[in-house]
């Protein structure tokens, strides 16, 4: 969502259709990681997930794929850095996927 939200502010259609790219293929490695959890766990019952402290997101989300972090905070778009401004987003991306050291 970062990258598609952010090739708006992109100066030309080379960097527009870099971010729209980008996007797209992290879309399809979400697709890819929903499969894979649906999958694993679309069989287990409910008494393996309170086995395993999971209880919680079990009764609030069954065998669906809802996105949260490890800590259990669910997704919202506060983690979707978007700025007006073009280099500001980029280097953004950049420490985001840790390319900045």
């Amino acid at each position: 969502m970062r990258y598609l939200s952010q090739r708006y502010t992109m100066p030309d259609e080379t960097t527009k259709g870099l971010l729209t790219d980008i996007g797209v293929e992290e879309l399809g490695h979400l697709e890819m990681v929903g499969t894979l959890v649906k999958q694993l766990s679309e069989c287990e019952p409910s008494e393996d997930w309170i086995k395993l402290g999971s209880w919680e997101y079990y009764a609030d989300n069954g065998a669906s794929v809802y996105p949260q972090s490890t800590q259990g905070s669910p997704f919202t778009a506060a983690s979707i850095a978007v700025t007006g401004d073009a280099i500001t987003n980029l280097f953004e991306d950049l420490a985001a996927d840790g390319a900045m050291m």
